[in-house]
């Protein structure tokens, strides 16, 4: 949910199923009703919830931060000031799928997707080192898509060398495009909520 509903959303939790008790576990705020409801709530731009008095102060959005997105066949990247893109960059590359053929044929067509694939990601790591690490280097950088492909890009020189925290936020990025990255943007600073209700779970 967007932050600036955060406030209502627990007025209307707390009124279901008062008394309600708070605590944090594991960076994560937990919430128990009385009546055996409970919700899980994380709060935006990954950051652990340590003590419930501070989810307040934790859904500002940053003065300077990052969003790396990266797939095999692309990626994209924007550098953000609260919550306004200043910068963004989306590429889609073309990537081979598997063949079927087996053979020499196989191994020449695996050669060639394994090359297009180092191509996608130096070509993503040098559009983050542009967009992350000047004229500064984002405090925070949030990261999302395909694993391997996100540590690949990440594996670059000149990104290893990025301060910032780098939090895995499992964004999603089912393909490459500006729309996609402005879905992720907003789901990073969305408070995510998981509840469970023993009554409508019945």
């Amino acid at each position: 949910m967007a932050p600036e509903r955060w406030e209502r959303w627990y007025a209307g939790f707390d009124a279901r199923h008062h008394p309600v008790a708070v605590g944090a576990e594991a960076g994560v705020l937990r919430l128990v009703g009385a009546d055996g409801a409970f919700a899980e709530v994380r709060a935006p731009y990954g950051r652990p919830i340590e003590d419930p008095a501070t989810l307040p102060d934790l859904l500002a959005a940053p003065a300077d931060w990052g969003v790396l997105l990266a797939r095999k066949a692309g990626h994209a990247v924007a550098r953000l000031h609260g919550t306004t893109p200043v910068a963004t960059k989306v590429s889609r590359r073309h990537v081979q799928g598997r063949s079927k053929a087996g053979g020499q044929s196989q191994q020449r067509f695996a050669r060639r997707r394994d090359n297009q694939a180092r191509a996608s990601y130096a070509a993503a790591a040098d559009r983050a080192a542009v967009l992350l690490l000047d004229p500064t280097p984002v405090p925070l950088l949030l990261v999302g898509g395909d694993r391997p492909a996100l540590a690949a890009v990440l594996d670059d020189h000149d990104l290893r060398a990025l301060p910032a925290p780098v939090r895995d936020v499992s964004l999603s990025f089912p393909r490459p495009s500006q729309e996609a990255l402005l879905a992720a943007i907003r789901e990073a600073q969305g408070v995510r909520v998981a509840i469970h209700d023993p009554e409508r779970d019945q």
